[in-house]
């Protein structure tokens, strides 16, 4: 279980918006190939692991995204602040005031996300929009800010991983980089699968899938699995079904949300959680999506199963996520892949 945090801190200190993976791409590639493993990127920057499995008459394909939510820039202002564009579904609520590493030309730069003050704001309590914010690098003017930044360059909220108080974990990025860390753990940790197994990490999950799309079409799984981070709303005034999933109350094995899940293999990833003492819950609500979305229709269909692990504040700077759900997503999906 140390292990597996290691990596998730590893991995969610690591800057990947949508479109600009490449940092978590190598980090995932110097885990796996002085292994010997067959590791492989593609054209959309997604990586992928095969395994082979003691049989080979089918092929299964488990599937976690690298990218996160975060921001592009448009254009610099002649008075040298950056305007931004969102990548992915960020609430502008949480955005105002938050510190960012911008991916410049050359380095990379610490930001400042500004908004007109509250004292001169004309309605104090209205939310601004994303593309009302700047981001300020202590740029002096834009010739200054031109030097470094072009529009193009990505922006990722600064948060550094940490254990929080007494079984849980921040960071941001945690959608979906527990994902990429269970499945890097079982690559590490010497798994073996049932079947030939395609392990992706792919890009783009948070502005559409296409990273899935183009990596399931390459795999040509007869099934696949779906490994992510999924809404929790048990907060302050959210009760009864909105409040969606549970941390500390097991893995959510997926029904229904941008896809409607593989019913078979759903049913065996319960019957294993429950012959193996592991708590597992699902989703009180329809709410969010995955990559199955992208991976379900390729190549004629390719029936898919997820699972997830439950979120708090979720695409936002930082989220939380409790141990023993994550723990209870390693050992799911590790039984389904090798049974």
């Amino acid at each position: 279980m140390n292990e597996l945090i290691r990596l998730l801190g590893d991995l969610c200190s690591l800057d990947g918006v949508s479109g600009d993976e490449g940092r978590v791409a190598d980090y995932i590639l110097s885990a796996v190939r002085p292994l010997g493993l067959d590791a492989r990127t593609d054209r959309l920057g997604s990586v992928a692991v095969f395994l082979p499995g003691r049989d080979h008459s089918r092929r299964r394909m488990a599937d976690a995204h690298m990218d996160e939510v975060g921001f592009l820039v448009t254009s610099v202002t002649d008075e040298g602040y950056l305007k931004l564009a969102p990548v992915g579904g960020l609430d502008p609520r949480v955005v105002p005031g938050k510190r960012l590493r911008v991916r410049g030309l050359r380095e990379v730069l610490t930001a400042v996300v500004g908004v007109c003050p509250v004292h001169l704001a004309a309605d104090p309590s209205a939310v601004r929009k994303i593309p009302e914010l700047y981001a300020d690098i202590g740029a002096s003017s834009g010739e200054e800010a031109r030097r470094h930044v072009a529009p193009g360059c990505t922006a990722a909220f600064a948060t550094e991983p940490e254990r929080l108080g007494n079984g849980f974990f921040k960071a941001k990025a945690i959608d979906d980089r527990i994902g990429c860390a269970v499945l890097l753990h079982h690559l590490t940790h010497g798994i073996a699968p049932a079947f030939d197994t395609v392990f992706s990490f792919s890009t783009r999950e948070e502005v559409g899938g296409a990273g899935a799309k183009g990596a399931a079409f390459s795999a040509a799984p007869d099934e696949a699995l779906v490994l992510e981070g999924t809404t929790a709303a048990d907060v302050p005034g959210v009760e009864g079904p909105g409040r969606v999933c549970l941390q500390n109350d097991g893995v959510v094995i997926n029904i229904k949300d941008s896809t409607i899940y593989d019913r078979e293999i759903s049913a065996r990833l319960r019957a294993l959680a429950d012959a193996n003492g592991i708590r597992w819950q699902s989703k009180r609500v329809v709410a969010g999506g995955t990559n199955a979305a992208s991976i379900l229709p390729a190549r004629g269909g390719i029936p898919t199963a997820g699972l997830s692990v439950p979120a708090r504040y979720i695409h936002a700077p930082a989220s939380t996520a409790a141990l023993a759900d994550c723990e209870a997503m390693l050992r799911l999906s590790r039984l389904y892949l090798e049974s």
